[in-house]
């Protein structure tokens, strides 16, 4: 029988400080932060080492290079379209229950995709790794909401911060490896004794966490509406760089979701337990929690995308060598996030948001002077720069959105957390590889005619310049070197030159964040998760 915690009284009249101990490991604190640590490390992991394998999966299964995209697409679709939903169900059943279900499906899920011998079959599962991801990672913070008391919340979610950085950052240096040495099937075989480990834990360590006044019911027309509204923005944004921004398609998709988005918030001011209550959108600092997690990762996901092309394609690095390259910026977070939680609790979230981004803005800037002969100690500057700067932004956001909810919607927030950033990143790649493609296309034409080589047709200067947009060289068989040497400088060039603008462009937004950042605040209800006893 699961042990269960119900609100011995309220918030305002138990302080953090008046809650007991945790007996023995079981609801310890410190041990529940590892527990969920290991779990969301699966997660945050298969963000960004899928992407190393797909070279090897498509030679292995013989799949396209649109079946490809979708090993990725079909993970972060499922992943940012349930995960506020996935949060309101840890509201209703409990974190505890929430959190293991997701673990043991989603190690479940990998195995099955390490064993699948068809394209079809690795997709299907990456689907259902984002749903289960989308259980694990709201009851995450939910969990530690509840287990700590709030003078240690922010190093609690400065260490959960670091994990998913460092693992966000670390998955192309495991994945190379993996795939260099043992196989592709190996990137997903990994997770499953990480997640028996993760489960292990769970069952004896964790503790069910609900508020007295829980939800009781399910808002279903709300699921439906705001999965729908959430599935035709990502898809959106998904589908803009293949089809264009003018395309009335991308538009479509784009204005359904802003209708239903209108329909949803209609809807949850009539029901009565709605899935969001849009009362917590009153708090200000909640709302700018949420924008600045979006900008955040607009800057971040869409620039450092373009990072790994720069790595591989104008340097020339393996997979493992772009990884460690980007050591610095990894390094940063783990060092930043634990000093960025006890320096959030001690002055508060406001400057250490607003002087994170700044670091943001001027790493992004940073990042728009690189040239295709920067050195590797320039380029560590810049991104060690980076991750001092997402250190504080990626706590403090996350504890402004999560403390400022009420304890009972802990699993919503945490969704809400984990939807902006999704979505985020999908913006910053769609915006941002938008802000490259439009630079490359008018460059590319004037650069190739400028150095002297052939003469190519429209159609021919199309398929050359999505390349380029890669950082690739359209070099064709048989090209004498001399020629071959001025096709690459030409297509580097021009890739530099996107980047650049990209790099701005996302210096720009980080700009913007650093003024929402102050208008964030500690959570007024951040003292709630202490104010609940175990039973």
């Amino acid at each position: 029988m699961t042990s269960q915690t119900i609100e011995t009284t309220g918030p305002g009249d138990r302080g953090p400080s008046d809650a007991g101990p945790a007996k023995g490991l079981r609801g310890h604190p410190w041990a529940t932060l590892i527990t969920v640590a290991v779990g969301v490390m699966m997660v945050a992991l298969d963000g960004t080492i899928v992407a190393i394998a797909n070279p090897a999966i498509g030679k292995d299964l013989g799949a396209s290079w649109s079946e490809l995209q979708w090993i990725t697409n079909a993970y972060f679709l499922a992943l940012a379209v349930t995960l506020i939903t996935a949060g309101k169900l840890g509201d209703r059943f409990g974190h505890r229950q929430t959190f293991l279900i997701g673990v043991a499906g989603f190690a479940l899920s990998s195995g099955a995709i390490g064993l699948s011998s068809s394209i079809g079959a690795v997709i299907v599962f990456r689907v259902f790794q984002g749903l289960f991801g989308a259980l694990l990672m709201p009851a995450a913070l939910g969990l530690l909401r509840a287990t700590f008391p709030a003078e240690k919340l922010n190093m609690a979610i400065g260490i959960w911060g670091m994990v998913i950085g460092a693992s966000t950052a670390g998955g192309p240096i495991l994945g190379g490896v993996l795939v260099e040495h043992v196989n592709w099937q190996s990137v997903f075989f990994i997770n499953v004794p990480v997640g028996v480990l993760a489960l292990v834990l769970g069952v004896l360590i964790l503790l069910d966490h609900r508020a007295q006044n829980a939800p009781r019911s399910f808002d279903i027309v709300g699921i439906v509406l705001l999965s729908a509204s959430m599935f035709c923005l990502v898809w959106a944004l998904i589908k803009a760089p293949e089809w264009g921004w003018g395309d009335g398609k991308t538009w479509l998709f784009i204005v359904v979701s802003v209708v239903g988005f209108g329909l949803f918030s209609f809807w949850e001011t009539r029901v009565r337990e709605p899935l969001i209550p849009l009362a917590m959108f009153r708090s200000v600092p909640l709302s700018a929690g949420v924008v600045l997690m979006v900008l955040m990762a607009i800057a971040f996901m869409g620039g450092l995308f373009f990072v790994t092309f720069y790595l591989q394609n104008v340097h020339g690095m393996s997979p493992v060598d772009a990884g460690l390259h980007l050591l610095p910026l990894t390094a940063m977070m783990i060092v930043g996030s634990p000093a960025a939680g006890a320096m959030i609790t001690k002055f508060g979230p406001r400057v250490p948001l607003a002087g994170g981004m700044a670091l943001t803005a001027i790493a992004m800037y940073g990042m728009s002077t690189l040239e295709t002969d920067t050195g590797s100690l320039a380029m560590s500057i810049w991104f060690a720069l980076l991750g001092l700067g997402l250190a504080p932004v990626m706590v403090g956001a996350t504890e402004v959105i999560v403390g400022n909810a009420p304890l009972e919607l802990s699993g919503v927030a945490g969704g809400l957390q984990q939807a902006a950033m999704q979505i985020g990143g999908s913006l910053g790649t769609a915006v941002l590889g938008a802000v490259m493609a439009s630079k490359v296309d008018n460059d590319f034409a004037g650069n190739w005619a400028d150095a002297g080589l052939p003469q190519l047709t429209p159609a021919q200067l199309d398929q050359a310049a999505e390349g380029v947009q890669q950082g690739i060289a359209p070099v064709p068989d048989g090209t004498p070197a001399p020629i071959a040497e001025k096709i690459a400088d030409v297509a580097h060039d021009t890739f530099i030159s996107g980047m650049s603008l990209a790099s701005l462009t996302a210096a720009g937004v980080a700009v913007v964040a650093v003024f929402v950042a102050f208008l964030t605040k500690r959570g007024d209800n951040a003292e709630a998760g202490a104010g609940v006893g175990h039973i």
